[in-house]
């Protein structure tokens, strides 16, 4: 390797799915620095079945020691992102060849992941299974894939528990794949014994926290009246963004996503790059698409560095497999059809657990 090639600086901001992966691939030809607050990687994935189930709930946090030969893990957080540089909170100050934004999105759990610590994720956790322990019927506002997820989950968890999907969406999946599917996930979660109500939401969210164990009563807005003690919302994930600095904040679209070109660079900034939620591709944002964006932004720096042609993305069609607890699932992908139940939990009973492990060089 080149001494010269060792001089190209990329900073990488976020490490999820995305960022880890351009981070890895650019350890061996760059001088890598990814920026993260977490203490260890947290496979996301994972969560709702590690929030029922405690086997799975230490599991799901994969140190980042593994992940880097070459380059650093900086713990902490992005403050200002320039082309060009990266300020952090501590004042810190790193020069950058390159840079890559991979910050994700920011929710509330179920639909993010809360705690930068471990020890503190860890506890969050606790106290979630031990509310749902607790709690004698449970409300899931949003029936997208996490609260259907998350509703499967409690269900089988502790069976006979009363567990209600409310949403203002008339279909479930927002009616964006086969009519098979969402027959078979309905039939799934009636067999489980969730209760879905659809095409009417909440006027107003229950009175007690979210999260937090006390009885309340709500009605839908079609009338439909219900009994529980314990509440999610499993929608709202937002996009961070006051980490941009003016260049870059002056670029985000109206959703507050950066809107990137064929070769996942940020549209007037040659050596930035954006991966994951925080970018516009069109596509459903999973970890999945993250990751292999993180690919083609790695592939890219690389044949900046080197010299050679650049690598056009090329968005994921529409797909979705849902884990409906440990022994269910449905899932439509272009490249296989409809997943039935066995299909679905071949695929995803394991949450890929061992290839992110892989990844990070845990051992």
């Amino acid at each position: 390797m080149a001494s010269t090639d060792m001089a190209s600086k990329v900073v990488v901001v976020g490490g999820g799915y995305g960022g880890i992966v351009v981070s890895r691939t650019l350890d061996d030809i760059a001088d890598v620095t990814l920026v993260e607050p977490r203490e260890t990687f947290v496979h996301q994935v994972a969560q709702l079945r590690a929030a029922a189930d405690p086997a799975w709930r230490e599991r799901i946090f994969i140190p980042y020691d593994g992940l880097l030969s070459r380059g650093r893990l900086v713990r902490d957080t992005a403050a200002e992102v320039r082309p060009g540089s990266v300020r952090l909170a501590s004042g810190q100050r790193l020069d950058a060849d390159y840079v890559v934004l991979a910050t994700g999105s920011a929710a509330a759990f179920p639909a993010g992941v809360e705690g930068t610590g471990r020890d503190e994720a860890l506890r969050r956790l606790s106290e979630k299974h031990a509310a749902l322990d607790r709690a004698s019927a449970v409300l899931l506002l949003g029936a997208g894939p996490t609260g259907l997820e998350f509703a499967a989950e409690i269900a089988a968890a502790w069976p006979g528990r009363p567990v209600t999907v409310v949403d203002p969406a008339p279909e479930l999946l927002s009616g964006r794949f086969t009519g098979q599917l969402r027959a078979e996930v309905a039939r799934q979660l009636g067999d489980l014994g969730v209760r879905v109500l659809l095409g009417a939401g909440l006027d107003t969210p229950p009175d007690t926290p979210a999260g937090t164990v006390g009885a309340f009563t709500v009605v839908t807005a079609d009338g439909e009246k219900v009994d529980a003690d314990l509440w999610f919302a499993c929608y709202g994930a937002t996009v961070p963004g006051a980490h941009l600095g003016p260049e870059l904040a002056a670029a985000r679209t109206p959703a507050g996503r950066l809107p990137v070109d064929e070769h996942l660079r940020v549209l007037g900034h040659e050596r930035v790059f954006a991966v994951g939620d925080v970018n516009d591709s069109p596509e459903l944002k999973t970890g999945r698409a993250a990751g292999r964006q993180g690919e083609v932004a790695a592939a890219n720096i690389r044949a900046l560095i080197e010299g050679g042609p650049l690598t056009a993305y090329e968005p994921f069609p529409d797909a979705v497999i849902l884990s409906l607890g440990p022994d269910g699932g449905a899932g439509w992908a272009p490249e296989f059809g409809f997943l039935d139940a066995a299909a679905s939990v071949q695929f995803k009973g394991t949450f890929r657990l061992g290839d992110y492990r892989g990844l990070l060089g845990a051992a």
